[in-house]
């Protein structure tokens, strides 16, 4: 049983949160897909001070983007097992949560839609029922940063 509404991790650092995230989607951008290696990726935005570590001094960070080190996205790793734990910007505006990658139970509930999804992917276009965009949700708002 859970303590917190959401939670993840490995065995040395939990990753939870209390509150809802702030966006919901199945992510279809080239580096979720390299960094996963899966054909789509579950990925969960919470507000910076939403998504808490339980010991942040066991994380390691590495840039998310191979291709843009210097971008706002890490991800973090345990020093311990090298569990990936969230991505976190270091502009404190979000912090991610990939259920699946990252043990969530409990998880977010599924995406209510799919971002970063065109037509040079070479597979056609998601018809489950969800919006599909070419990038987020168009009434997304990003959180201001600290």
């Amino acid at each position: 049983m859970s303590q917190h509404k959401y939670q993840g991790g490995c065995a040395h650092v939990k990753v939870y949160s209390d509150a809802e995230p702030i966006d919901n989607h199945e992510c279809h951008c080239n580096v979720c897909k390299s960094v996963t290696g899966q054909h789509t990726t579950h990925v969960v935005f919470f507000n910076h001070g939403d998504l808490k570590a339980s010991n942040e001094g066991a994380m390691k960070r590495v840039p998310f983007n191979a291709n843009n080190p210097d971008g706002p996205l890490e991800i973090c790793l345990c020093t311990e097992c090298d569990g990936v734990l969230m991505l976190d910007d270091k502009q404190k505006r979000i912090r991610v949560a990939v259920p699946n990658v990252m043990n969530y139970d409990p998880a977010p509930g599924p995406a209510t839609y799919h971002a970063f999804w065109d037509e040079t992917k070479g597979y056609p276009k998601p018809n489950d029922g969800r919006p599909v965009y070419a990038g987020l949700r168009p009434d997304f708002v990003w959180p201001k940063g600290a």
